[in-house]
């Protein structure tokens, strides 16, 4: 038996999950001794395994192991490198422990892929160990090991953690600073995003593609429609094929759309798609940013005008053009054309109405005075019970309730998001609010002694702006 038909029978075995046969084909390596000699056919008999217990069965996996020759860690670095990019984040880390109690040679690419599996399971505690080990064993400097452990850091949103790595680090590359910008667009720290962009050539590293997109996403955060523009003018000027980076464009309209440029944003938009090949492709990314663009500035006609286009172009929506379209309609009083896109989706592209587009259907009832029709859609809804958007959908109806005069349909809608959410202090203003329009100062005290037995205050507004300097 050949070594090409011994790897077909194991593949068979792993597609077939057939524990018995690979058990059988195992000892007969054994006993024939050619397990010994064959690092790579043992590293595939341990894939098998893996594939055929549907588990991590560590008890197995150790006997395995043990086979391996510890002075050569290539095979080690291999399975690591396996179990962490076919989800087997919790073998591929008993499988560094296995390399680190037993003296195997550990070096960066086990480091990395070790750090990739804490980053896919979310282990803070294993990458900390990792980190101790790293910095006796001198692997700090590596610019690969670095990278890991910032995209692990800031994964975790331990943003702090990834920042002090970075700086660190005595080589920088341009991976590093997209790990960190990606921590730090995650956590919302859209400054510190920004500051780091503008470091990046006093440490004589050039932005791509990536770092563009991070920056755009904080300028858009901010609102700092200044300096997106500068990075607009940089993109264009070092963006070799920026027709073909439908990511960047769309980043670009949401970013001029964030700051109400809406003609802006249009022009983006007719300017997108066109490649190097002199072709034109505008996916559904690009339609759906300025569809959001419309909605976002209260351009409610053009949003339902360019959802028309969209489907004569030939372009199949996805649940978030839906989303815009039906709020659109919502906000030109067409509740029927509304109800009419919500049983498109499911009729006609095969999509899933999700709690967000009920919530927006219900939205659309409650601005056209349906508040019966509103009611029963909400309680009727095939969702979860105790989810945000169904307290989000009663928060709805509550405010409606409170414009139109009708404070008993009000106060059931307010009784029924506090049952499943007591803690909203949303919905605690809404109901004061439609108890002050009609002068019932007794449930207004009620309310404010249940808030205060429940030790809730209402959360303080903010608001972003950009100021010429």
């Amino acid at each position: 038996m050949n070594f090409p038909s011994i790897i077909h029978f194991l593949n068979q075995c792993s597609q077939t999950r057939n524990l018995k046969a690979i058990k059988k084909f195992h000892a007969h390596l054994l006993r024939t001794g050619l397990l010994f000699f064959s690092p790579n056919l043992l590293t595939k008999v341990i894939f098998t395994y893996t594939a055929c217990l549907h588990t991590n069965n560590t008890r197995t996996f150790n006997k395995l192991l043990k086979f391996l020759n510890p002075r050569n860690p290539l095979p080690f670095n291999s399975i690591i490198s396996h179990f962490s990019q076919n989800g087997y984040q919790s073998l591929a880390l008993h499988t560094f422990s296995f390399m680190h109690f037993n003296g195997v040679y550990i070096d960066s690419y086990a480091l990395c892929s070790a750090l990739t599996a804490s980053c896919c399971d979310k282990n803070l505690i294993f990458g900390k160990n990792i980190h101790a080990h790293v910095k006796k064993s001198g692997w700090l400097s590596s610019v690969f090991v670095g990278c890991a452990f910032i995209d692990l850091y800031a994964k975790v949103l331990f943003i702090g953690d990834a920042a002090m790595m970075f700086d660190e680090m005595p080589v920088k590359n341009t991976v590093c600073v997209n790990a960190l910008l990606s921590g730090y667009a995650e956590a919302k720290m859209w400054s510190e995003g920004l500051e780091l962009v503008r470091q990046m050539p006093a440490l004589y590293l050039d932005c791509d593609n990536f770092t563009f997109s991070a920056a755009l996403r904080s300028c858009a955060g901010l609102s700092a429609v200044g300096l997106g523009s500068q990075i607009h003018a940089s993109v264009i000027r070092k963006v070799w094929d920026f027709g073909a980076d439908v990511f960047l464009q769309s980043l670009l309209i949401e970013m001029y759309g964030k700051c109400g440029l809406v003609e802006k944003a249009k022009h983006i938009f007719s300017m997108a798609g066109f490649r190097q090949e002199g072709d034109r492709k505008r996916d559904v990314v690009l339609w759906t940013s300025l569809l959001g663009v419309y909605g976002k500035n209260g351009n409610y006609k053009e949003v339902i005008m360019l959802f028309r286009d969209m489907l004569i172009e030939g372009i199949r929506p996805d649940g978030v053009a839906f989303l815009a379209v039906i709020s659109a309609c919502g906000h030109t009083g067409q509740v029927d054309l509304a109800f009419e896109y919500f049983a498109s989706m499911a009729r006609d592209f095969g999509l899933n109405q999700s709690p967000e587009h009920y919530s927006c259907l219900i939205d659309v009832l409650c601005r056209a005075g349906e508040l019966e029709k509103a009611w029963k859609l909400v309680s009727e809804m095939p969702c979860e019970g105790n989810s945000s958007y169904t307290v989000s959908m009663w928060g709805t109806l509550l405010s409606a309730c409170s414009e139109c005069g009708n404070v008993e349909l009000g106060k059931l809608a307010g009784q029924s998001a506090l049952e499943l959410e007591p803690g909203n202090t949303g919905i605690y203003v809404l109901l004061s609010n439609m108890y002050a329009c009609n002068g019932m100062w007794d449930e207004i005290g009620q309310l404010r002694e249940s808030m205060k037995g429940r030790k809730l205050k209402k959360d303080t507004g903010c608001s972003w702006i950009d100021v010429a300097r």
